[in-house]
């Protein structure tokens, strides 16, 4: 015994409609919003032994309101794309462990006005612009002269380098920046007096991609062990 015409008429647009939703779905999961989502790699050095849901925590509601929520913004009746599955990763995250006082660079200025280029350039409010996870890397920026876009005009009153920071700077010797000072300035050292005793890039490079630290190995903080986002 057939199906009647008009009883398959709605079964097929049941269909349709079902595959239509599988696919905005699948659609919404592969925006650029999702891409640290869905990628796999080696834990970049230091965070081998982190537990993944320390990052990945979940996101709020159940799966098949995040679907809605992702269904009405495909449509543009939401503003905003919902997390699926697990938020983010965001700065919290990182901070929850490595925030600390008297950082050098802390996230929060490069959201002043006078860093409008930097964030253009480089997005240094976001610390997974240098520190993106699953690299298998400390550092994933690709080169080390980054501090250009902040420091054209420094010039010291009593400069203690026998080269002065304005001619190195006129000469564009950025990778003599990292030479003399750790980014974060967490590291205890002794910062250079001459150009001939800064740290080679090679070295910093090296760090940079998981090796040993040339800023020597005692630091002013430790990073905690594990997040821990109610404090």
């Amino acid at each position: 015994m057939t199906s009647s015409p008009e009883i398959r008429k709605p079964q097929h647009q049941a269909y349709k409609l079902g595959i239509i939703i599988g696919l905005i779905s699948l659609a919404v999961l592969l925006l650029p919003d999702y891409d640290n989502f869905h990628t796999r790699g080696p834990m970049n050095s230091g965070h081998d032994t982190i537990k993944c849901e320390s990052c990945h925590q979940d996101a709020p509601g159940s799966y098949r309101q995040q679907i809605q929520a992702n269904l009405r913004y495909a449509l543009g009746l939401r503003k905003r794309i919902a997390h699926f599955g697990h938020q983010a990763v965001s700065n919290e995250n990182c901070l929850s462990c490595h925030e600390r006082p008297n950082d050098r660079h802390p996230v929060y200025r490069f959201l002043e006005p006078r860093f409008l280029k930097a964030r253009e350039n480089l997005g240094p409010q976001q610390c997974v612009s240098c520190h993106t996870e699953h690299k298998g890397q400390r550092v994933t920026l690709p080169e080390i002269g980054y501090c250009v876009n902040c420091h054209k005009q420094t010039k010291l009153r009593k400069d203690p380098l026998d080269v002065p920071h304005d001619r190195l700077i006129a000469l564009k010797r950025w990778e003599s920046c990292l030479g003399c000072h750790d980014f974060h300035g967490n590291h205890l050292m002794k910062t250079s007096k001459t150009v001939e005793q800064i740290i080679p890039a090679e070295k910093i490079r090296a760090y940079f991609q998981g090796g040993p630290s040339p800023y020597g190995d005692e630091r002013r903080y430790t990073a905690k062990k594990e997040a821990n986002y109610d404090e």
